[in-house]
């Protein structure tokens, strides 16, 4: 067995914030490896989170930040279960992480579950009149798998996660669900920009915009 030195478990804990139990047994069940320590904590993360998910949030914090000397501003409501979790700085912490990333990142839901379907479809249509000349037994493949590119694209709990890409915005919640012990959500949020367009004007950008990462 491999020897577990006090540094590693150190080292592990600041990658995660996952508390030096729990770190050096990942690291034991790893075999002193810090990847697969990591991707074991994460693992065992993502099962608890999943477990709290159904659990009510109704507490948390309504959140702004203001980028680039004023021209970009973002709102965004984040829930957790209790006042106390609400008060936390990590919690605080992860929600100013969550306005960043918006900010840069321009999502347009936050989930897939809020792109109207009419919207999903006109991506499918979009995907297989760019594949015409593909087998037939490969269009549908491809089409899906651009579709998913989009949603990817424009959901926020999809995007991969600024500070960190090799993982998105969603694992990044259920990494923060399980550290805190609470359901935490990301409820709604607003994203303004100086001079962008709004309603029926934003229109036609936005299908351009939506035809480009399918593509």
């Amino acid at each position: 067995m491999a020897e577990i030195n006090p540094q590693l478990v150190k080292t592990l804990r600041e990658k995660t914030n996952v508390g030096m139990m729990d770190c050096k047994r990942a690291l034991t069940e790893a075999g002193g490896d810090l990847e697969k320590a990591e991707t074991i904590l994460r693992k065992k993360g993502i099962a608890k989170a999943e477990g709290k998910a159904t659990r009510a949030a109704k507490e948390g914090v309504v959140a702004a930040y203001i980028h680039m000397q004023g021209k970009v501003g973002v709102l965004v409501e984040v829930n957790c279960e209790t006042d106390f979790v609400a008060k936390n700085e990590a919690f605080r912490e992860f929600v100013k992480d969550i306005t960043l990333h918006i900010a840069a990142s321009s999502p347009q839901v936050v989930s897939r579950d809020e792109v109207p379907a009419a919207q999903i479809e006109k991506e499918r249509d979009i995907a297989r009149a760019q594949v015409l000349n593909k087998p037939a037994n490969v269009v549908e493949k491809i089409v899906e798998g651009k579709v998913d590119k989009y949603l990817s694209s424009i959901c926020l709990l999809d995007q991969a996660f600024i500070k960190d890409p090799d993982k998105t915005v969603g694992d990044l919640v259920k990494t923060k669900i399980a550290e805190l012990g609470e359901n935490i959500v990301v409820r709604r949020f607003t994203r303004y920009m100086v001079g962008e367009q709004v309603g029926s004007e934003a229109a036609a950008p936005m299908e351009e915009a939506a035809m480009a990462a399918a593509i």
